[in-house]
């Protein structure tokens, strides 16, 4: 890559960090691993790629394992001399963190509930107190004694019965996301033999406390496609299956209203929603459609009173509208406007009290809660006074109350959580998180948002944090993040971990390029299927940008994304690479067109309104045009580091995989790659909230290793 040449006076005059070609060139003497190239046709609309590394695709093939080893030993040995620093690093963000910490309590149906963690261990404890905080505590789970035997560890779906004696969860041992379903007597803490297999993890009693609804996934695809129905007690072999989802672009699920009087079976695509309901205190009964789905209609439904409120896109509601109709009448045809469509501002959930509704708004890229009283005698929004902050509802489960809980942190503020009353508008902090070491103070830092202009006039909003007292002289070093896909936006949040950046002289930054919906839905829309290379170019955009001002420099510039943040990596450093020192990409989603051409592959069938279906000519060409694997070609690359889970289920270990051996092979630089397989986990890393400090540890040592910051 491109490199400027610094003088050593400079350097000493203002103490910036000074890269030399060492950098790039030291344990050059150890070999990087090989793979073996098996040419392999892949033949579509007469196009022929020839895949060189196609054979990496099976775990099951020693000579593959023994590859995926052997680059973990090249990693090893390439950032033994980080080793010690990782070690401080990791130390270092776990120094911060309150140990023996624990959740604000919530109420729910009699109990308060609380997650809390121990010192020195890394799972949590869920526990529960009857009626009062000062009841004696009930453990529901230890997960720390649960985890013991396994490298890995997931429980999730916590689910108490309504009569509170029950509760089903589902556990994952391998990292498949394929959960293991269980129940758990609450009153004698014996756990019943029966054992639902391949399970979301998710689960949903009726009101008679002993029918227990589930979602199944396709043990080849892991698609959810099938709802069971359990009785408590009995063998899962004679469970019901009650409705399968047949269209291959669908999942399912099930969900019981907060007002308790429905369950609900949702089936969502990217584009499309459906919905069946069936009375909860019936659930041997028949579901029944809320209304069919059409190509392009999508809404959520939420019931209250003796109607459903409906957050939907009909009749061209590109930001959604609310509506409701009555239980009874539930066709689209009885939909009647709430809140109505509105350009600018994107309506993105609601929550619902007995004497309040609660919306939650984007407008312009901010988050925005409103409050308005059922008997329309108040309307107002909580006040927010800058632009890099995020906030949200959080666990509003009871109905009959005034209090909303909602959290809030920004780039330069720890995660609080608030409870504000919305009769009186009093705002009681519950909690702000505690940031240990005693060297944190908010007021030593600076954030706020920048406009990039893409190469289409669009303007691009970058999120950015750092110390106070920077110059805008190009010297500084900088970490620019993003993901850019399936609507997801990525809001400024505070992190604990990032201080080990920021107070080693780092800019922190995040583009909120197209493909997320930080600017409302059309900004989603403008970065998919054929407009996809719009949320790349952004990114490129966004980097010349903070180059151009004087932020940073190619030199100092770094670049991160994961999963198809990865994918936008891969793009980034085919198109651009001059403009990064350096890159993680994570988990990266690298081989697209081959990947979504295969529908056996987990959730591949899912993303055909995200991508485009590369079975139709267009959409093949236009993928494999910004397809990673597909253009690496001769050039120089910046420094790499790709990691990948041996266990994922959403991106296959073997993308990255094959994507390195063809960077290795075509590079034309002396740069580092480098790439670690965790041999134990899946798409979400370690499952141990101090494991994965670890891997954020490996993360951080490789860009401060790049920037000859050693301590």
């Amino acid at each position: 890559m491109k490199k400027s040449l610094i003088v050593s006076v400079v350097c000493l005059i203002f103490a910036v960090s000074c890269k030399t070609d060492k950098t790039s060139e030291e344990n050059m003497d150890i070999t990087p691993p090989k793979a073996t190239k098996i040419a392999k046709n892949l033949e579509m609309h007469g196009d022929v790629r020839i895949d060189d590394y196609y054979w990496l695709n099976d775990r099951e093939n020693e000579e593959v394992i023994d590859y995926l080893e052997r680059e973990n030993a090249y990693y090893e040995k390439m950032t033994e001399h980080t080793k010690a620093f990782q070690k401080d690093l990791f130390e270092e963000m776990k120094s911060r963190i309150k140990e023996d910490d624990a959740s604000v309590p919530y109420f729910y149906n009699g109990y308060y509930y609380i997650t809390r963690f121990e010192k020195g261990n890394d799972y949590p404890i869920y526990s529960r107190k009857k009626g009062s905080l000062s009841a004696e505590e009930e453990v529901l789970f230890n997960v720390n004694d649960m985890a013991k035997d396994h490298s890995y560890y997931n429980l999730r779906g916590i689910n108490v019965s309504p009569d509170n004696k029950w509760v089903a969860f589902g556990v994952d041992t391998v990292s498949r996301r394929q959960y293991k379903l269980h129940i758990k007597n609450l009153e004698t803490g014996e756990i019943l033999p029966e054992t639902i297999e391949n399970t979301t993890g998710s689960s949903t009693w009726a009101n008679d406390n002993k029918t227990l609804f589930y979602t199944r996934k396709d043990p080849q695809t892991l698609r959810s496609n099938e709802i069971f129905r359990h009785t408590k007690g009995t063998e899962p072999s004679t469970d019901e299956l009650i409705y399968t989802e047949e269209d291959e672009t669908f999942i399912t699920y099930i969900y019981k209203t907060k007002s308790d009087k429905y369950l609900v079976i949702g089936s969502n695509s990217t584009l499309t929603s459906e919905y069946q309901i069936l009375d909860a205190d019936n659930p041997n009964g028949n579901f029944k459609v809320f209304q069919p789905r059409e190509r392009g209609l999508e809404y959520g439904i939420s019931h209250f009173g003796t109607d459903f409120y409906v957050l939907t896109n009909k009749d061209g509601a590109t930001n959604f509208k609310l509506m409701k109709t009555p239980e009874t009448n539930t066709l689209k045809e009885n939909w009647k406007d709430v809140i109505e469509h509105r350009e600018t501002v994107l309506l993105e959930d609601i929550d619902i009290f007995k004497d309040y509704l609660v919306i939650s708004e984007r407008n312009n890229g901010l988050n925005k809660i409103r409050i308005m009283r059922w008997d329309q005698t108040d309307d107002y929004y909580l006040p927010f006074d800058n632009e890099t902050y995020t906030a949200y509802t959080i666990q509003n489960r009871e109905f009959d109350t005034d209090t909303l809980r909602y959290g809030y942190n920004s780039l330069i503020t720890p995660a609080s959580v608030i409870d504000f009353n919305m009769k009186t508008r009093e705002k009681t902090v519950k909690k702000e998180v505690e940031v240990l070491g005693g060297k944190f103070n908010k007021d030593n830092y600076e954030s706020k948002r920048v406009w990039a202009t893409a190469e289409d006039g669009t303007k691009i909003p970058i999120s950015m944090v750092y110390r106070k007292g920077i110059e805008k002289d190009g010297s500084n070093p900088f970490l620019l993040y993003a993901y850019g896909s399936y609507g997801s936006t990525i809001d400024p949040y505070f992190s604990t971990v990032r201080l080990s950046l920021l107070d080693r002289g780092f800019i922190f930054a995040i583009a909120h390029v197209r493909g997320g919906e930080y600017l409302g839905r059309q900004w989603y829309e403008d970065g998919k299927l054929l407009k996809k290379k719009n949320t790349f170019t952004d990114f490129v955009d966004a980097s010349k940008y903070v180059i151009e001002e004087g932020y940073t420099s190619a030199d100092h510039l770094y670049a991160s994304g994961g999963s198809a943040g990865g994918l936008l990596m891969g793009a980034i450093v085919n198109m651009a690479p001059e403009l990064y020192n350096g890159v993680i990409a994570s988990v990266p989603f690298v081989d697209v067109v081959t990947t979504m051409l295969d529908d056996s592959i987990p959730l591949t069938t899912g993303e055909y309104d995200e991508w485009g279906n590369p079975n139709e000519k267009e959409y093949y060409d236009y993928i494999k045009s910004y397809s990673p694997y597909d253009n690496v070609t001769k050039q120089d690359y910046p420094n790499l580091l790709v990691t990948t889970g041996l266990h994922d289920s959403q991106v296959q270990y073997w993308e990255p995989a094959k994507w390195v051996a063809k960077l290795r092979e075509l590079k034309t630089d002396n740069n580092k790659l480098l790439f670690h397989t965790n041999m134990d986990a899946g798409h979400g890393g370690a499952s141990g909230r101090f494991e994965a400090l670890k891997e954020v540890a490996m993360d951080y040592a490789f860009i401060l290793d790049l920037e000859q910051i050693k301590a």
